[in-house]
């Protein structure tokens, strides 16, 4: 009737605004993710600063520079400033993975040389003003003879008394192997986060790898595990994280799901986690960075319901 149509200068709004209305939906898939890997407060972060961390494997291939591009964007993104090193000499991908392989004109070579001056050899990520990098060495190119883990050691402590303050976090992205890379990567660090897979190859080498780390005097090694899928968990064609807990002894920083998005994000060099809406990959990087920051630990639970357990020897036979 045309009694009831309400008067034009009359405007009818909504009891509850759009902007009311966001944070007061918990039930929807989307929010419940985020209200359980956002936490409401900032990761306190424990130990003295800063804190230098060497991210290795041993065996390559198994995630080393990925994680330190997700961890490393991850601990920047929670407000710590980072430095991340690529120690790969010749071989190195972490500029690629970050999308800065177009800004590195300056090495450690060249600082070492007189060349230039050591922030000018750093790049700082146009995304997040507080994470940097600083590569060894270009591509194709050789090392002097002289430098080793005193030379590394020495621009560790360099960017520990830099004017604009030492960072948070300096990540050594350490190269593959066990031979002359590899110890110059570890020297100068005092905590070390070991990543490997599930399988028997990897699990060989980590082994290998954490007997050489405490022998330098890292005892602060925890362990992420790449790559993980359930379902051949459960059908038994996979080792458990609980097996590869038992078998290497080491606490639990992460347990990373397969994820096809790595591939996508490191043709794009946009690391998973700031991918929006985040991949489960990317929520589990930054779970781990989280308890780094917090030198804390998770727990590893069991995906069968009667688990058969299968240690190492089953794999031969035993």
């Amino acid at each position: 009737m045309l009694s009831f149509i309400p008067s034009p200068t009359i405007q009818f709004k909504p009891l509850f605004p759009s902007k009311t209305i966001k944070p007061l939906q918990p039930f929807s898939s989307k929010s419940s993710i985020q209200s359980v890997l956002q936490w409401n407060r900032k990761p306190e972060l424990a130990g003295e600063t800063p804190r230098v961390v060497v991210i290795t494997s041993g065996k390559g291939g198994v995630g080393k520079t990925t994680t330190t591009a997700n961890v490393g964007l991850s601990l920047a993104r929670f407000g710590f400033s980072v430095v991340a090193i690529d120690a790969d000499v010749g071989l190195r991908n972490l500029d690629l993975l970050l999308g800065l392989e177009n800004r590195v004109n300056y090495t450690v070579v060249e600082v070492l040389n007189g060349d230039c001056r050591l922030d000018q050899a750093l790049v700082r990520d146009k995304r997040w003003s507080n994470f940097e990098l600083l590569c060894i060495s270009k591509p194709r190119s050789k090392l002097p003879l002289g430098f080793g883990g005193k030379a590394l050691t020495w621009v560790v402590e360099a960017l520990k008394s830099r004017q604009e303050g030492s960072p948070d976090f300096i990540l050594i992205d350490c190269p593959a192997g066990i031979d002359a890379g590899f110890i110059t990567a570890i020297t100068p660090a005092n905590e070390a986060v070991l990543v490997t897979t599930p399988d028997i190859t990897s699990l060989r080498d980590a082994d290998r790898v954490t007997g050489l780390l405490e022998c330098d005097g890292i005892r602060d090694i925890k362990m992420i595990v790449n790559r993980v899928r359930t379902d051949m968990i459960k059908g038994e064609d996979m080792m458990s994280v609980l097996d590869i807990q038992e078998m290497l002894g080491l606490a639990l920083l992460g347990v990373i799901p397969e994820d096809s998005e790595v591939i996508r994000s490191t043709n794009r060099g946009y690391p998973l986690v700031l991918n929006k809406p985040p991949t489960l990959a990317g929520l589990a990087f930054e779970q781990a960075a989280w308890r780094l920051v917090e030198q804390d630990s998770m727990k590893a639970v069991m995906v069968e319901e009667e688990p058969k357990r299968r240690g190492f020897f089953s794999f031969f036979g035993g």
